[in-house]
C-alpha cells in the first residue's frame, strides 16, 4: 500500500445546521461543496482543513447515538494541529465551546487539550 496520508474523515450529525455552524463558524473550516441528496434526505458538506484533508459532514434521518464511553472500541477522537494551543482554546470558550484544560504530552512535551463538537465527538487541538 502506497499511502500518501488520508483524505478525509467522515462525521455524522444529529443537526445539520447545529454541526455546520459549528464547523464552519466557530472552527472556522472553508467549505469545499455543500449537496443535498434528496434519496436520501441528507446533505453532506465537504470542509477543507488544512492543505490536503477534508471532513465530511453528513446529516441523515434519526442516526443512532455515539457511544458514551471514550474508551470504546472504535474511533476515540479527531485531533487537529495548531499554532498556539493556549491562544485556540481562549478563542473556543469566547465562543461558548467548553475546553478542558490544557495538558502536556509527556511523550513530546507539546500542549494539547479536548473539547466535543455539539454532538459529543471528542476533539482534539495538538500545538504543533
Amino acid at each position: 500500500m502506497d499511502t500518501r496520508g488520508f483524505h478525509h474523515v467522515a462525521i455524522i450529525c444529529s443537526d445539520y445546521d447545529v454541526s455546520k455552524h459549528f464547523y464552519t463558524q466557530i472552527l472556522g473550516f472553508p467549505i469545499l461543496q455543500e449537496t443535498f441528496r434528496a434519496a436520501r434526505n441528507s446533505y453532506k458538506l465537504d470542509l477543507k482543513v488544512g492543505d490536503h484533508g477534508q471532513i465530511e459532514l453528513f446529516s441523515f434521518p434519526n442516526p443512532p447515538e455515539r457511544p458514551g464511553r471514550p474508551e470504546a472500541c472504535g474511533l476515540r477522537h479527531l485531533a487537529f494541529t495548531v499554532a498556539d494551543v493556549a491562544q485556540t482554546a481562549q478563542s473556543l470558550e469566547a465562543q461558548g465551546v467548553s475546553v478542558e484544560p490544557i495538558r502536556v504530552d509527556e511523550l513530546t512535551g507539546r500542549r494539547f487539550t479536548f473539547f466535543k463538537d455539539p454532538d459529543g465527538l471528542p476533539l482534539e487541538i495538538y500545538e504543533s
